[in-house]
């Protein structure tokens, strides 16, 4: 297959997984391993996620707008600042753990065997927590202390198969807000995370993998359009849904990868 067909091939996964309590980072994994395309590695998951950032700021636009300029103005009461300096909180755990054990995260947790476990564990997870949990706070009352729990919860994701927006969707539904709140929050907060990450992880690109500058740029314009069409689609999905059928296909495709594996022959660092 031509390098930037596969570009393109996991540039819309990518996108149409980033922002689904799913794991973006695992289907990349699991796709190149089930169509015979080796590890495209952390840097070109990492840079691609900027098209998927790039897509929540169009996305919420107005809302940076109001709390960038919050920010700026020093307006401490302004719901808008209070959430601009609760993004800053909770990028704080990601970075710290991200960078004292960056190697097992790019190289030991990219095993479709870690992968499987973390989608079925977290799947559990996200059905419990949002089966039993009060769902009736909204994005306003975000406090510090949410913040730096759903920074803790995102800084899991660094293990593929646990989901960024799936562990702070979890955390924030376990914290009482609604939904439609979790999935905005989950947004908002992981944006200044996915751009520290690109940007450590880009002088990477083209080492490990035969994904260069330029089919990494296509997976990423690929991965804005259909990033943008998930965040519409998954904010207006839970306002009448539950998480349930992520939960469930996230169980199931944990045990598919697991009896791939067992009977299959599948190699799980492939």
């Amino acid at each position: 297959m031509e390098l930037w067909i596969q570009a393109i091939i996991l540039g819309l996964i990518q996108g149409l997984t980033e922002y689904l309590p799913i794991s973006s980072t695992g289907h990349i994994r699991i796709s190149a391993a089930f169509l015979g395309i080796p590890d495209p590695g952390a840097a070109f998951t990492a840079v691609t996620q900027v098209g998927t950032a790039l897509a929540v700021a169009l996305y919420f636009r107005h809302d940076l707008k109001k709390m960038g300029l919050a920010l700026v103005s020093g307006d401490k009461s302004s719901t808008d600042y209070q959430l601009g300096k609760y993004m800053v909180i909770a990028t704080a755990p990601i970075v710290v753990i991200g960078f004292f054990f960056a190697d097992f995260f790019e190289n030991q947790a990219r095993d479709l065997r870690v992968i499987a476990a973390a989608l079925i564990i977290f799947g559990f997870l996200l059905w419990i927590v949002d089966k039993f949990s009060s769902q009736n706070r909204s994005a306003t009352d975000l406090t510090s202390r949410n913040a730096v729990l759903i920074g803790i919860s995102q800084a899991l994701a660094l293990i593929p198969g646990v989901s960024r927006s799936g562990a702070t969707m979890t955390m924030a539904r376990f914290l009482g807000f609604d939904r439609t709140a979790a999935a905005r929050i989950s947004f908002l907060l992981a944006l200044p995370a996915i751009l520290l990450a690109a940007g450590y992880q880009m002088r990477f690109i083209g080492d490990a993998s035969d994904f260069t500058w330029q089919l990494t740029l296509i997976a990423s314009i690929v991965a804005f359009v259909s990033g943008y069409a998930t965040i519409d689609f998954i904010l207006k999905w839970l306002a009448a849904h539950t998480f349930t059928i992520f939960a469930a296909y996230r169980i199931a495709l944990g045990g598919f990868i697991i009896i791939s594996i067992v009977f299959l022959n599948l190699d799980p660092r492939a």
